[in-house]
């Protein structure tokens, strides 16, 4: 669950960046987000292989 919260953290931290880039055109912001996504997808596929361990392990 701690890692759901840390997804959760995250996106609100990125939110500043994707607001930056979508309306203010700002390309720094547009390379944070690209990298907060990337961040936010690898906590996803952690967080997808520990669901399957604890589902295994039943």
């Amino acid at each position: 669950m701690d890692k759901f919260q840390k997804v959760k953290d995250l996106v609100d931290s990125i939110q500043k960046d994707a607001e930056k880039f979508y309306t203010g055109g700002n390309g720094a912001a547009g390379t944070r987000l690209r990298k907060g996504m990337q961040d936010l997808k690898n906590l996803a596929t952690e967080i997808r292989k520990e669901i399957t361990e604890k589902k295994n392990a039943k």
